[in-house]
């Protein structure tokens, strides 16, 4: 299995009765894995991709609320999304069983930042479990359950990308049918309290915290029991997979006593004192921030992060921590170094609507600031129709920001602002309104392509499905538009080239003078309408003659399926990655490109 869908496994198999999640990379099959599994097993459950992380984690809350054991998975920067309610659920605590999946992102792979969600964890002052291997995930899922009904709390499983995107061997169990029936016992001054009780929770959670850190069921585990010695390592997650390997090539397994941290935060009383004890040097390997680290009030004996032992920045690779061992250990490794082959820069996929947009964008306001968002079209750098990529929903807010800063200029830039379907309605509405309010001038590009592309092609609350494929009612995308108070809309197809540069044009010139423009491109994916059986009948081009190497569409449009060739002095047509969408015959300048005859 994939870690990811082990550990849907994992939630299935232990009465999970409500799993929620907001897609994103590396977390986003663990949702779908859980659909699949309800449909398969006929199981009696709800799952739902909300419509962003803050939502997820509340309607799953309210179901731990119930007594219901419940999931809510997110990706480490959606978990900023949710701490919100993260931090107020840690102080009322559960009824059921309550996991947040957090999947961290080292490196990062595919990610705004690395963060640490157990710091996240720690500031919530909620139990976190960091597993080494798919099969551990599911593991700890069972373990997380238990964990979090035995002191009413929270608990966070914090996979991280090595983990999720992995494959490991794993034995499916027995479904765990619980009576699950919903027991909403009200309590106000615990489920709606008052700052002056709030108080009292706040010390109730540092009791369960201090208990918490004797749990015997994660408690870290030494892993070589026959090794002695005045120096130990611990570590944590899949850097503690990467060390039992180490240790055994290094030949340290019998002679380098290897503590593995299940738990990172609280870390167990008991062990905090026998490393402190037991032993003279400590080296701590986690990824990525100290966290174990900085819970050992004794740092002078310990090697890590904090003392620049460790690096404290991007993965912990095999190879880095066996050098690390090594050197800790006093051997000798050999530890090959390989070249970075060269490597492509990623682009749009061959006929993405995206790309149209962008050109279009490009063509209508050639000078102007371009604020976006995260998604597939954050790839409109390489066409440099994106200047700015901040986070969710930042790119109306962004875009504010710099009319704002231009306001008073004598010559003020025009401002296109572009934001995808799936991250209009889980960030972009509340900047929107507030656009509107503050008759912020600027164009607003929703490139509606139908999906959540970017991370598998999860439904958009305008899709009208669900996480298993059933019916639910569209949100009209328009009608919210017009409901925020946007006097200036129009709906267009990117791929009809002319036509859309012509409405950006007019959106502009509205947006120059009385304020914020709506364009919605709405063209659906190509590869959503491939994996549907909908894709539309191929338009097959060329390049004739008239092509005299000058690289416009290169630079301008890049799509993969258009080559150099005959040393630059000319494009051809890669039929094996053109997906026939035909834009590029309005995109070539000289008329090169052209309909095969």
């Amino acid at each position: 299995m994939m870690g990811n869908q082990a550990i849907a496994r994992g939630l299935v198999e232990n009465g999970c009765s409500m799993a929620t999640a907001y897609p994103g990379t590396p977390s986003s099959e663990i949702l779908a894995s859980v659909a699949k599994y309800k449909t398969q097993l006929d199981l009696a459950m709800h799952t739902q991709w909300a419509v962003n992380e803050k939502v997820a984690l509340e309607i799953a809350y309210a179901g731990s609320m119930a007594g219901l054991r419940t999931a809510v998975a997110m990706k480490q920067v959606g978990l900023n999304v949710a701490s919100d309610p993260l931090m107020s659920a840690a102080y009322m605590g559960t009824a059921g069983g309550f996991i947040v999946i957090s999947a961290d992102d080292p490196g990062p792979h595919s990610s705004q930042t690395e963060q640490d969600s157990r710091m996240m964890a720690m500031m919530a002052k909620i139990p976190v479990l960091d597993p080494d291997s798919p099969r551990q995930a599911k593991d700890m899922i069972k373990t997380a359950f238990a964990l979090s009904e035995a002191f009413k709390t929270p608990v966070m499983l914090r996979p991280t990308t090595r983990v999720c995107h992995s494959r490991q061997d794993v034995r499916p169990g027995n479904i765990l049918h619980l009576e699950a029936r919903p027991d909403f016992k009200k309590e106000p001054s615990r489920w709606a309290a008052t700052p002056k009780f709030r108080f009292q929770l706040h010390l109730e959670l540092e009791a369960k915290l201090a208990r918490i850190a004797e749990y015997p069921d994660t408690e870290p585990v030494l892993r070589n029991p026959q090794a002695s010695g005045r120096s130990a390592v611990v570590s944590c997650g899949v850097a503690a997979a990467y060390t039992t390997e180490a240790l055994k090539n290094l030949h340290l397994w019998d002679t380098l006593p290897f503590y593995q941290v299940n738990q990172p935060f609280p870390l167990h009383t008991a062990f905090i004192r026998l490393l402190l004890d037991a032993y003279d040097q400590v080296l701590i390997l986690e990824e990525t921030t100290a966290v174990i680290e900085m819970q050992l009030a004794d740092r002078s004996r310990v090697k890590g992060k904090l003392n620049g032992a460790v690096p404290r920045v991007g993965e912990l690779l095999p190879e880095k921590i066996e050098a690390l061992l090594a050197d800790f250990g006093a051997v000798e490794t050999r530890i090959p170094s390989l070249a970075q082959a060269p490597g492509r820069r990623p682009t749009l996929c061959a006929g993405c609507p995206h790309r149209a947009s962008f050109f279009a964008i490009k063509q209508a306001a050639p000078r102007g600031i371009y604020t976006s968002d995260i998604g597939c079209y954050t790839l409109g750098l390489n066409l440099k129709a994106v200047d700015t990529v901040l986070c969710m929903g930042a790119a109306i807010s962004q875009a504010a920001g710099f009319y704002q800063a231009y306001r008073h200029a004598a010559k003020r830039p025009d401002i296109v602002a572009t934001i995808g379907d799936s991250t209009f309605f889980h960030a972009g509405v509340p900047a929107l309104i507030d656009a509107v309010v503050q008759n912020v001038r600027f164009v607003l590009v929703i490139l509606d392509n139908r999906t959540t592309a970017m991370t598998g092609s999860q439904p958009t609350p305008a899709t009208g499905s669900g996480a298993t494929g059933e019916k639910l009612v569209a949100v009209d995308m328009e009608n919210l538009v017009k409901g925020c108070g946007v006097r200036f809309l129009e709906v267009g197809d990117p791929y009809e080239t002319t036509g859309f540069i012509a409405m950006l044009k007019k959106a502009l010139a509205f947006s120059r003078s009385e304020g914020p423009a709506v364009v919605i491109a709405r063209h659906p994916c190509i590869i959503d309408l491939v994996r549907q059986g909908q894709a539309r009948d191929p338009i097959e081009v060329m390049v004739n003659e008239a092509c005299d190497g000058c690289g416009f569409c290169h630079q301008h449009f890049e799509c993969p399926a258009l080559v150099v060739v005959d040393d630059g002095q000319h494009t051809a047509v890669d039929p094996l990655v053109c997906s026939g969408c035909g834009v590029c015959i309005d995109v070539c300048p000289k008329g090169a490109i052209v309909v095969k005859s």
